[in-house]
């Protein structure tokens, strides 16, 4: 059965190979039109599951709100984005991610869908930066009565961190993997 929000959360970690690449493509809705063999396994969904419906089922909901605010204010402008990303699989479980998303554009530059791969995460990146970062963006949208104004102060917090650093998100996401 699909993950929703009143799943639980079994607080198992899953994860898959190096070598593989984990690919979805979704219409300008975000619903799904295509799926690899990688990403049913994760997700633990079928293809029946999951054609023509929402990535999100696979949100999981301790993956801050403000990142997918950010991913599509991006995504918007028809320009990609890298981001680390914890999904949920339909049984509770989680599975960590490093997602490049792109608009997918017909001839004349519309944005007629999107493509995501995903690969495995740095280990140390999610520990030492990304797990941190994100409970306290939680942290910041579960602390306002608004989930709206929630996610808009986490959101700046993203924008103040990116702003303090000179960089872009998707530059602070490939300078985390500097050793």
């Amino acid at each position: 059965m699909p993950a929703n929000k009143d799943s639980h959360l079994t607080g198992v970690e899953r994860t898959f190979s190096p070598n593989e690449v984990i690919v979805s493509k979704t219409d300008t809705k975000g619903k799904i039109t295509y799926a690899n063999r990688a990403f049913y396994r994760l997700a633990g969904l079928t293809e029946k599951e999951t054609i023509n419906k929402p990535h999100n089922i696979i949100r999981h909901p301790e993956m801050p709100r403000c990142v997918f605010k950010l991913m599509w204010d991006v995504l918007d402008n028809k320009q990609e984005i890298f981001a680390y990303v914890n999904n949920r699989s339909a049984n509770g479980d989680n599975y960590w991610v490093f997602a490049h998303v792109t608009p997918s554009l017909d001839d004349a530059g519309n944005i007629i869908g999107y493509h995501s791969n995903r690969r495995v995460p740095d280990r140390d990146v999610l520990n030492n930066h990304i797990i941190p970062l994100y409970k306290q963006l939680l942290e910041i949208e579960a602390a306002n009565s608004s989930p709206k104004k929630g996610m808009e102060e986490s959101y700046q917090k993203v924008i103040d961190l990116l702003d303090s650093k000179g960089m872009s998100f998707n530059e602070f996401m490939f300078s985390l993997n500097k050793k």
